[in-house]
């Protein structure tokens, strides 16, 4: 014999009643836009906090190059040419 498949009877629940109640919805409006505000206050403070501290790291990379630069035994040892090809 074939088995007979039981039909769901219970219909579907209504979301929105059985989810918890969230912190966005017990806030007010007005509490709410002044957190999103400073969210996004320290948002733009901490890119620019990032940006300060790479051009300060890309300063002081182009201080040691200029050091090394009026350096002559670095400029002598890491020197790429072959004098020999321009010897007579």
């Amino acid at each position: 014999m074939a088995k007979k498949r039981k039909q769901q009877s219970t219909p579907s629940p209504n979301l929105s009643a059985d989810k918890p109640a969230t912190l966005k919805d017990l806030l007010s409006a007005d509490v709410l836009s002044k957190l999103k505000a400073q969210s996004e206050g320290l948002k733009t403070a901490e890119a620019e906090r990032k940006e300060a501290e790479r051009k300060k790291e890309e300063e002081a990379r182009k201080a040691e190059q200029k050091r090394l630069d009026n350096d002559f035994e670095y400029l002598l040892n890491n020197d790429k040419m072959d004098w020999r090809k321009y010897k007579s």
